[in-house]
């Protein structure tokens, strides 16, 4: 009996060695903790707190097909971050699917290690059932066909964000019609984005009507003669935004200048209003961008709509996110959301917060996209030195497949971060589950509390666009 006891406790622990063994050499995605924590967070239906999804009939995606006019796989990757990293051959208008792959196929070669490669892969794995790291010929071909069949009608793009993503809620910084004031599909969260507003200083710096406050000031019968003025119509723009239901706002200005913003006396900013940008110094400029960001950031406590900045990957010549700082510091009414975690900064945003959290957020959007790595390095150290109330994540794309592929790359991420955690001992697994709802959730929730009269899942409604015209046709997988 003793005999035998030893034997099965021999081979238990043989078995114990295997199965550790394979883990191990899956890493931490081969444990049972990541499985359950993962399928926990695929479970969950996600507030989305940042995307471009434009208009159906305008998807940037679009290309001129001997088929038509439509979304194909050359749109996706025209529209996707790849480009904005590696070369891709571009689609000639009417050109055949054919002629663009035999170019194409080539420029994956160099990428296949990026994460704005593979951050798609997911998409067309889960979604058509290819893996586009071995695609032959024939089957980019039938995957060009299946996402152009796909696009012909809305439902494609419903189904894929709010039933495979599993995305409840999106907020969507419309940045091709910011005074538009809308949003255009029913999960939609409208997000005032007001980066054009401290160009005010002269009617030429607008080029498109729908970013132009001049444009909106006459709509409304307002004069702007006077810096006074201007703040009267920046003021009337926030209650316009306010009342079409924004939740928030948002400015990409660390794509074109420093994140340093100084606090401008008035007598310093009036002196460049009225005059055009030729007739401006830079630090004349800047001190009219610096006055009026201030008085954004007032507006945005005056109003309740916290501010979403974009820092880091921009013009990185001043995008860290130290820079806001001395703002942060001085508006402690005003709820600060410091988008892409600061990439690659994630260290200095980690420490803002701890400074700072009564009144400050991060946003992992877009990062895991940028680097997977540095995303699950910001998970592990964010929530080493800050609440789990205070990390928020959107997808940050704008067709279908890359929010999928997004949110999908997300969810892994924070997934092995909370499993590595729980299988050293660092967390149990119980409050692991709550982090990643906070993350993916809660905390947007808590944060705007506004949308939970506009939850719909686990209720007797289905998210749907209006029923086109003619016979639906079912997606084609």
């Amino acid at each position: 009996m003793r005999g035998w006891l030893r034997g099965l406790r021999w081979w238990g622990g043989i078995l114990g060695l295997f199965a550790t063994t394979i883990a191990s050499a899956e890493g931490t995605r081969g444990t049972t903790t990541y499985h359950r924590i993962k399928a926990a967070l695929d479970a969950t239906p996600a507030i989305d707190t940042h995307d471009h999804l434009w208009p159906f009939d305008r998807l940037p995606a679009l290309v001129e097909t001997p088929r038509g006019k439509g979304v194909n796989l050359a749109g996706l990757w025209r529209n996707s971050y790849f480009p904005g990293v590696h070369r891709l051959t571009p689609w000639t208008p009417g050109m055949t699917f054919d002629a663009w792959w035999a170019q194409a196929k080539d420029d994956f070669d160099d990428a296949r290690a990026t994460s704005v490669y593979r951050y798609q892969l997911p998409a067309f794995t889960d979604l058509y059932g290819v893996d586009f790291d071995r695609i032959t010929a024939a089957q980019a071909r039938a995957l060009d066909q299946k996402i152009f069949a796909n696009y012909r009608d809305p439902t494609w793009l419903f189904q894929v964000v709010t039933e495979r993503a599993n995305i409840e809620l999106m907020f969507n910084d419309p940045y091709w019609g910011r005074f538009d004031f809308k949003t255009d599909y029913p999960f939609g969260v409208f997000v005032f984005n007001v980066t054009t507003l401290v160009s005010g200083f002269h009617p030429s710096e607008f080029k498109q009507p729908s970013d132009d406050p001049y444009r909106f000031a006459r709509k409304a019968g307002l004069p702007i003669a006077s810096l006074d003025d201007y703040l009267v119509v920046l003021d009337r723009l926030f209650q316009t935004a306010k009342a079409a239901g924004a939740a928030c706002l948002k400015t990409t200005l660390a794509y074109q200048r420093t994140l340093r913003f100084e606090d401008v006396p008035r007598e310093r900013a009036a002196r460049a209003f009225g005059r055009p940008r030729s007739a401006l110094t830079t630090a004349e400029i800047k001190d009219f961008e610096d006055f009026i960001m201030w008085r954004l950031v007032e507006l945005s406590a005056r109003y309740g709509l916290p501010f979403q900045i974009h820092t880091g990957h921009g013009r990185i010549q001043g995008s860290n996110p130290m820079n806001l700082v001395d703002l942060i510091e001085a508006n402690p009414r005003t709820k600060f959301i410091l988008f892409h975690g600061g990439f690659p900064w994630v260290g200095e945003t980690g420490i803002i917060l701890m400074r700072h959290s009564a009144h400050v957020w991060l946003d992992s959007c877009w990062m895991p996209t940028l680097s997977y790595s540095t995303a699950k390095r910001a998970y592990h150290e964010w929530l080493e030195v800050m609440p789990s109330s205070r990390i928020m994540w959107g997808a940050d794309a704008n067709h279908a497949e890359g929010i999928y592929g997004a949110t999908e790359m997300t969810r892994r991420c924070l997934a092995e971060v909370l499993a590595e955690k729980v299988d050293r001992g660092d967390l149990l697994e119980d409050h692991a589950l709550r982090i990643g709802r906070q993350v993916l959730r809660d905390n947007a929730l808590a944060l705007f509390p506004q949308l939970q009269d506009r939850l719909w899942k686990h209720k007797e409604i289905r998210m749907k666009p209006p029923e086109p015209a003619g016979t639906p046709r079912a997606p084609a997988r």
